[in-house]
């Protein structure tokens, strides 16, 4: 007598939408990522299966728990310096980001977040800011520049349907602010080879 293998079942939109809402919980208790919840939201959109989706959520508690973290931040200032948020964070739903005479570099892709999407309020006078974020994600880039600018560069691809928006509002005086769509695919190497691998998906 043989094992015989269990059952596929197919898993329904309302378990679909289920594990969804859970992984979203548990970015917003900071366990997932900004790109770690988008690569699980995406399998769990094309799961077939309860088989499949079983692993999405298989390494985070039943319920969530409300995790001990620090504030999350809500304003990055430079003034005749530079600032710099990448690796794993923390965001606000808003985040006010202002440079004089200075700039940075922000990475949204291991950015943990607060609320169901980012909204980023950027100023920049007499210096920038490059932003990144995965191109799995919708953006929409809006603001004034004076005798600066700000554009969207990198990946053409389309962002996942039902994906969170992020939302950057732009105002730059002699300055400028460019904002990267990058491969979302590529999780590691620097921000050199991130501008280098979103160059070439631009068209």
């Amino acid at each position: 007598m043989t094992d015989e293998p269990a059952p596929l079942v197919r898993a329904s939109d309302v378990e679909r939408e289920n594990v969804i809402a859970a992984l979203t919980e548990h970015a917003a208790e900071g366990r997932l990522t900004f790109a770690e919840l988008e690569e699980r939201m995406a399998r769990a959109y094309q799961a077939k299966t309860v088989a499949e989706l079983a692993p999405l959520t298989s390494d985070l508690p039943a319920s969530p728990v409300t995790a001990a973290h620090g504030a999350p931040t809500r304003r990055l200032v430079a003034v005749l310096s530079g600032v710099s948020k990448l690796g794993r964070w923390r965001a606000a739903p808003t985040v006010n980001v202002v440079g004089v005479l200075g700039g940075g570099e922000l990475d949204l892709r291991g950015a943990e977040f607060t609320g169901d999407g980012v909204t980023l309020k950027v100023k920049a006078v007499l210096g920038g800011f490059e932003i990144y974020l995965p191109d799995s994600v919708d953006v929409e880039v809006t603001g004034f520049s004076l005798l600066g600018g700000h554009e969207t560069r990198g990946s053409r691809r389309a962002p996942r349907p039902g994906a969170p928006v992020v939302r950057i509002h732009v105002f730059a005086l002699l300055g400028g602010v460019e904002v990267w769509r990058v491969p979302a695919e590529l999780q590691t190497g620097s921000l050199k080879a991130l501008r280098r691998a979103a160059k070439e998906l631009e068209g």
